[in-house]
Protein backbone atom coordinates (compact mmCIF):
# COMPACT_ATOMS: atom_id res chain seq x y z
CA UNK A 1 0.00 0.00 0.00
CA UNK A 2 1.62 3.69 -0.96
CA UNK A 3 2.52 5.49 2.32
CA UNK A 4 -0.03 8.90 2.45
CA UNK A 5 1.45 12.19 3.01
CA UNK A 6 -0.01 14.11 5.70
CA UNK A 7 -1.17 18.13 4.00
CA UNK A 8 0.99 21.05 4.40
CA UNK A 9 0.98 24.04 3.22
CA UNK A 10 3.85 25.37 0.92
CA UNK A 11 5.45 28.21 2.15
CA UNK A 12 4.60 31.47 0.01
CA UNK A 13 7.58 33.30 1.18
CA UNK A 14 10.93 31.65 -0.20
CA UNK A 15 13.62 33.42 2.13
CA UNK A 16 14.31 33.01 5.69
CA UNK A 17 11.89 29.91 5.73
CA UNK A 18 12.38 28.00 9.10
CA UNK A 19 11.27 24.06 9.34
CA UNK A 20 10.13 22.43 12.79
CA UNK A 21 11.60 19.65 13.83
CA UNK A 22 10.33 16.16 14.34
CA UNK A 23 9.67 14.25 17.24
CA UNK A 24 12.83 12.16 16.05
CA UNK A 25 14.97 15.48 16.87
CA UNK A 26 13.68 15.74 20.26
CA UNK A 27 15.49 14.04 23.09
CA UNK A 28 12.83 11.89 24.65
CA UNK A 29 12.49 10.76 28.38
CA UNK A 30 11.77 7.20 27.22
CA UNK A 31 14.80 6.52 25.46
CA UNK A 32 17.82 6.00 26.81
CA UNK A 33 21.03 8.27 25.97
CA UNK A 34 23.75 6.80 23.98
CA UNK A 35 27.56 7.39 25.37
CA UNK A 36 29.58 9.91 23.40
CA UNK A 37 33.46 9.36 23.46
CA UNK A 38 36.07 11.94 22.72
CA UNK A 39 39.00 11.32 20.23
CA UNK A 40 42.28 13.66 19.69
CA UNK A 41 44.36 13.73 16.30
CA UNK A 42 47.04 16.41 16.77
CA UNK A 43 48.64 14.95 14.15
CA UNK A 44 48.12 13.79 10.49
CA UNK A 45 50.00 12.10 7.52
CA UNK A 46 47.27 13.39 4.83
CA UNK A 47 46.76 16.91 6.37
CA UNK A 48 50.36 17.19 7.97
CA UNK A 49 50.20 20.23 10.26
CA UNK A 50 46.47 19.75 11.46
CA UNK A 51 44.61 19.10 15.15
CA UNK A 52 41.49 18.06 15.62
CA UNK A 53 38.46 15.88 17.53
CA UNK A 54 36.42 13.32 17.12
CA UNK A 55 33.59 12.10 19.14
CA UNK A 56 32.17 8.61 18.89
CA UNK A 57 28.56 8.06 19.90
CA UNK A 58 27.58 4.46 20.60
CA UNK A 59 23.44 3.95 20.87
CA UNK A 60 22.15 2.28 24.34
CA UNK A 61 22.27 -1.28 24.01
CA UNK A 62 25.20 -0.89 21.92
CA UNK A 63 26.81 -5.10 21.81
CA UNK A 64 30.24 -5.31 21.55
CA UNK A 65 30.00 -8.33 20.30
CA UNK A 66 28.32 -7.29 16.83
CA UNK A 67 29.82 -5.33 13.95
CA UNK A 68 28.67 -2.27 13.90
CA UNK A 69 27.86 0.10 10.38
CA UNK A 70 29.28 3.21 10.36
CA UNK A 71 28.27 6.90 10.02
CA UNK A 72 30.44 9.23 9.59
CA UNK A 73 29.46 13.40 9.72
CA UNK A 74 31.47 16.14 8.81
CA UNK A 75 31.84 19.43 10.87
CA UNK A 76 32.18 16.76 13.54
CA UNK A 77 30.25 18.80 16.90
CA UNK A 78 28.42 21.44 15.00
CA UNK A 79 26.32 18.21 13.49
CA UNK A 80 26.62 16.51 17.08
CA UNK A 81 25.15 19.42 19.38
CA UNK A 82 21.99 18.11 20.64
CA UNK A 83 21.49 22.05 20.91
CA UNK A 84 22.11 22.59 17.06
CA UNK A 85 21.31 22.53 14.08
CA UNK A 86 21.43 19.04 13.12
CA UNK A 87 21.36 17.27 16.42
CA UNK A 88 23.10 14.13 15.22
CA UNK A 89 23.81 12.30 18.34
CA UNK A 90 19.98 12.95 19.80
CA UNK A 91 18.47 11.18 15.89
CA UNK A 92 20.94 8.41 16.52
CA UNK A 93 19.41 7.42 19.77
CA UNK A 94 15.86 7.72 18.47
CA UNK A 95 16.41 5.77 15.47
CA UNK A 96 18.03 3.42 17.08
CA UNK A 97 15.24 2.86 19.77
CA UNK A 98 12.95 2.62 17.41
CA UNK A 99 14.77 -0.35 15.52
CA UNK A 100 14.71 2.18 12.27
CA UNK A 101 18.79 1.16 11.49
CA UNK A 102 20.88 -1.19 12.60
CA UNK A 103 23.27 -0.72 15.46
CA UNK A 104 24.99 2.02 13.89
CA UNK A 105 28.28 3.80 15.23
CA UNK A 106 28.45 7.14 14.59
CA UNK A 107 31.75 9.14 14.02
CA UNK A 108 31.57 12.97 13.79
CA UNK A 109 34.73 14.48 12.56
CA UNK A 110 35.64 17.94 12.91
CA UNK A 111 37.57 19.70 10.34
CA UNK A 112 41.08 20.36 10.69
CA UNK A 113 42.75 23.37 12.30
CA UNK A 114 46.51 24.75 11.56
CA UNK A 115 48.49 27.01 12.33
CA UNK A 116 49.40 29.36 10.40
CA UNK A 117 51.84 32.11 11.05
CA UNK A 118 50.88 32.20 14.86
CA UNK A 119 46.95 32.09 14.27
CA UNK A 120 44.94 28.76 14.74
CA UNK A 121 42.97 28.55 11.42
CA UNK A 122 40.35 25.90 10.08
CA UNK A 123 41.49 23.95 7.32
CA UNK A 124 37.43 23.18 6.33
CA UNK A 125 37.98 24.28 2.75
CA UNK A 126 40.70 23.15 1.92
CA UNK A 127 39.66 19.59 3.10
CA UNK A 128 36.29 19.78 2.09
CA UNK A 129 36.14 21.13 -1.21
CA UNK A 130 39.12 19.27 -2.86
CA UNK A 131 38.60 17.16 -5.46
CA UNK A 132 40.90 14.51 -4.66
CA UNK A 133 40.66 11.54 -2.22
CA UNK A 134 42.89 13.18 0.91
CA UNK A 135 40.47 13.48 2.68
CA UNK A 136 39.11 10.06 2.10
CA UNK A 137 41.96 8.76 2.39
CA UNK A 138 42.64 10.46 6.01
CA UNK A 139 39.05 9.21 7.27
CA UNK A 140 39.72 5.29 6.05
CA UNK A 141 43.39 5.55 7.15
CA UNK A 142 43.30 7.42 9.87
CA UNK A 143 39.94 7.89 11.84
CA UNK A 144 38.58 5.04 11.18
CA UNK A 145 41.32 2.71 12.01
CA UNK A 146 41.43 4.31 15.56
CA UNK A 147 37.55 3.66 15.58
CA UNK A 148 38.14 -0.07 15.02
CA UNK A 149 41.01 -0.12 17.53
CA UNK A 150 38.07 0.15 20.40
CA UNK A 151 34.67 -1.43 18.44
CA UNK A 152 33.83 -3.46 15.86
CA UNK A 153 32.90 -1.63 13.01
CA UNK A 154 32.28 -3.16 9.11
CA UNK A 155 34.60 -3.08 6.55
CA UNK A 156 31.99 -3.39 3.72
CA UNK A 157 31.39 0.12 2.19
CA UNK A 158 27.30 -0.33 1.79
CA UNK A 159 28.11 -0.56 5.55
CA UNK A 160 29.79 2.60 5.79
CA UNK A 161 28.22 5.96 5.13
CA UNK A 162 29.50 9.42 5.37
CA UNK A 163 27.16 12.63 5.79
CA UNK A 164 27.74 16.61 5.57
CA UNK A 165 26.34 19.56 4.21
CA UNK A 166 27.14 22.87 2.19
CA UNK A 167 31.34 22.11 1.94
CA UNK A 168 30.92 19.13 3.84
CA UNK A 169 28.31 17.72 1.42
CA UNK A 170 30.91 18.03 -1.18
CA UNK A 171 33.67 16.40 0.73
CA UNK A 172 30.61 13.61 1.22
CA UNK A 173 30.15 13.06 -1.93
CA UNK A 174 33.89 13.15 -2.77
CA UNK A 175 35.19 10.52 -0.45
CA UNK A 176 32.17 8.26 -1.55
CA UNK A 177 33.00 9.16 -5.46
CA UNK A 178 36.87 8.69 -4.83
CA UNK A 179 36.75 5.58 -2.57
CA UNK A 180 34.01 3.48 -3.14
CA UNK A 181 35.98 0.44 -1.75
CA UNK A 182 35.69 2.80 1.47
CA UNK A 183 32.17 4.64 1.37
CA UNK A 184 29.02 3.50 0.10
CA UNK A 185 26.04 5.52 1.58
CA UNK A 186 26.36 9.53 0.80
CA UNK A 187 24.05 12.68 2.54
CA UNK A 188 24.98 16.25 0.89
CA UNK A 189 22.60 18.94 2.13
CA UNK A 190 23.09 22.02 0.72
CA UNK A 191 26.52 21.03 -0.93
CA UNK A 192 28.05 23.74 -2.40
CA UNK A 193 29.65 22.38 -5.40
CA UNK A 194 29.75 25.42 -7.37
CA UNK A 195 32.42 26.57 -5.12
CA UNK A 196 34.64 23.50 -5.40
CA UNK A 197 38.18 24.54 -7.50
CA UNK A 198 37.68 23.92 -11.34
CA UNK A 199 34.18 24.05 -10.80
CA UNK A 200 31.37 21.17 -9.87
CA UNK A 201 33.14 18.28 -11.86
CA UNK A 202 30.22 15.59 -10.96
CA UNK A 203 27.70 16.50 -13.98
CA UNK A 204 30.27 15.53 -16.63
CA UNK A 205 31.80 12.37 -14.64
CA UNK A 206 28.66 11.14 -14.17
CA UNK A 207 27.56 10.38 -17.73
CA UNK A 208 31.24 8.82 -18.52
CA UNK A 209 31.50 6.48 -15.79
CA UNK A 210 29.98 2.81 -14.98
CA UNK A 211 26.78 2.65 -12.51
CA UNK A 212 28.35 2.18 -8.93
CA UNK A 213 26.13 0.99 -6.19
CA UNK A 214 26.67 4.12 -3.86
CA UNK A 215 23.28 5.20 -2.85
CA UNK A 216 22.75 9.13 -2.47
CA UNK A 217 20.45 11.23 -0.62
CA UNK A 218 20.60 14.98 -2.03
CA UNK A 219 18.97 18.10 -0.47
CA UNK A 220 18.49 21.54 -2.33
CA UNK A 221 17.40 24.73 -0.87
CA UNK A 222 15.49 26.69 -3.98
CA UNK A 223 17.07 30.12 -2.53
CA UNK A 224 21.11 29.05 -2.37
CA UNK A 225 23.37 31.14 -2.91
CA UNK A 226 23.34 33.16 -5.78
CA UNK A 227 19.89 31.13 -7.04
CA UNK A 228 19.15 33.45 -10.16
CA UNK A 229 22.60 33.79 -11.36
CA UNK A 230 24.16 32.23 -14.09
CA UNK A 231 27.09 31.69 -12.36
CA UNK A 232 28.51 29.99 -9.49
CA UNK A 233 24.66 28.98 -8.76
CA UNK A 234 24.67 26.43 -5.94
CA UNK A 235 20.98 25.69 -6.30
CA UNK A 236 21.40 25.16 -9.89
CA UNK A 237 24.77 22.80 -9.23
CA UNK A 238 23.02 20.41 -7.21
CA UNK A 239 19.97 19.95 -9.57
CA UNK A 240 22.55 19.87 -12.48
CA UNK A 241 24.04 16.74 -10.19
CA UNK A 242 20.72 15.52 -9.58
CA UNK A 243 20.07 15.08 -13.02
CA UNK A 244 23.30 13.38 -14.01
CA UNK A 245 22.53 11.10 -11.13
CA UNK A 246 19.46 10.53 -12.79
CA UNK A 247 20.32 9.88 -16.09
CA UNK A 248 23.12 7.31 -15.13
CA UNK A 249 20.54 5.65 -12.94
CA UNK A 250 22.17 5.88 -9.38
CA UNK A 251 19.90 5.02 -6.50
CA UNK A 252 19.37 8.63 -5.17
CA UNK A 253 16.96 10.71 -3.56
CA UNK A 254 16.49 14.49 -3.77
CA UNK A 255 14.50 16.99 -1.58
CA UNK A 256 14.44 20.55 -2.48
CA UNK A 257 13.24 22.77 0.56
CA UNK A 258 12.24 26.33 0.85
CA UNK A 259 14.73 28.97 2.17
CA UNK A 260 18.35 29.40 1.67
CA UNK A 261 21.69 28.39 2.54
CA UNK A 262 20.74 26.90 6.16
CA UNK A 263 21.53 23.54 8.18
CA UNK A 264 18.12 23.98 9.23
CA UNK A 265 15.75 21.87 6.60
CA UNK A 266 19.29 19.50 6.77
CA UNK A 267 18.69 18.95 10.63
CA UNK A 268 14.47 18.56 9.85
CA UNK A 269 15.51 15.84 7.31
CA UNK A 270 18.04 13.73 8.87
CA UNK A 271 16.05 11.25 10.83
CA UNK A 272 14.00 10.46 7.45
CA UNK A 273 17.15 10.74 5.19
CA UNK A 274 18.97 8.20 7.73
CA UNK A 275 16.35 5.82 7.30
CA UNK A 276 15.92 6.09 3.60
CA UNK A 277 19.66 5.85 2.76
CA UNK A 278 20.20 2.24 5.43
CA UNK A 279 16.62 1.22 4.40
CA UNK A 280 16.81 -2.38 2.74
CA UNK A 281 15.23 -4.16 0.03
CA UNK A 282 14.79 -3.27 -3.16
CA UNK A 283 17.00 -0.16 -3.82
CA UNK A 284 15.23 1.81 -5.85
CA UNK A 285 12.24 1.39 -3.54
Amino acid sequence: MSPTVPFAHLPIAQQDVSYAYGPDSEVRVDVPAGTIEELRFDASDRFPGTVRTVWVHRPAGHSAAVESAVMVFNDGWWYLDPDGAVRGGTVLDNLAAAGDVQQMIGVFVDPGVIDVDGVQTKHRNAEYDAFDDRYAGFLLDEVLPAVASRWRIASDPMLRGICGGSSGGNAALTAAWTRPDGFGRVIAFNPSFAQMPGGNPYPTLLASVPHRPTRVFLHAANRDLHWDQPEENWFAESLDTASALARAGWDFRLVVGDGGHSPNHGGVLLPDALRWLWSSGATRG
